[in-house]
């Protein structure tokens, strides 16, 4: 027997339907710049600072080989580069090559803009209700900052 359609769904359903969402939207992103939602993703956490190679796999959750390949390839395309730490030259630090900084700022502009989209159907209260929990629960869950926070008092973002 099927469920109705009407139906809300469990916090788990919710979250991982909006998890595909949110995933789609990056897709979507990279497609427009040629980027997997990988690089999408590492150049969205670049945006805020360079990251040693370790703290760069925490952040984004991937296993060292993971990483390893997720940054050449970005390398190749020119978007990231490879430096060392000035505080320690034996860290390898991952930044932003003055391309990738582009590349990073209108591919996160692409993703915000998409992603804005999604709550459209909420009203303005419920939207607050919604960053305030999402935002409780990524604090209890101790996410990283894995992309930066959206002003929207801003107008290219209104």
């Amino acid at each position: 027997m099927a469920k109705s359609a009407t139906r809300r769904p469990s916090v788990v359903t919710g979250l991982v339907r909006s998890a595909f969402l949110v995933n789609a939207v990056y897709a979507e992103s990279g497609r427009i710049f040629g980027l997997t939602p990988q690089q999408g993703q590492l150049l969205c956490v670049l945006m805020a600072q360079p990251y040693g190679m370790t703290e760069l796999g925490a952040v984004l959750g991937l296993a060292k080989s993971s990483l390893t390949g997720l940054v050449d390839r970005t390398a190749q395309r020119g978007l990231v580069r490879r430096e060392p730490d000035p505080s320690d030259r034996r860290v390898i630090r991952v930044a932003l090559t003055p391309e990738g900084a582009v590349a990073a700022k209108d591919f996160y502009a692409e993703t915000c803009r998409r992603i804005k989209v999604l709550p459209a159907g909420l009203s303005t209260p419920e939207r607050g209700q919604l960053a305030l929990l999402l935002g409780r629960m990524t604090i209890d869950n101790k996410v990283p900052a894995v992309f930066l926070e959206l002003d929207e008092s801003h107008p290219e973002h209104g």
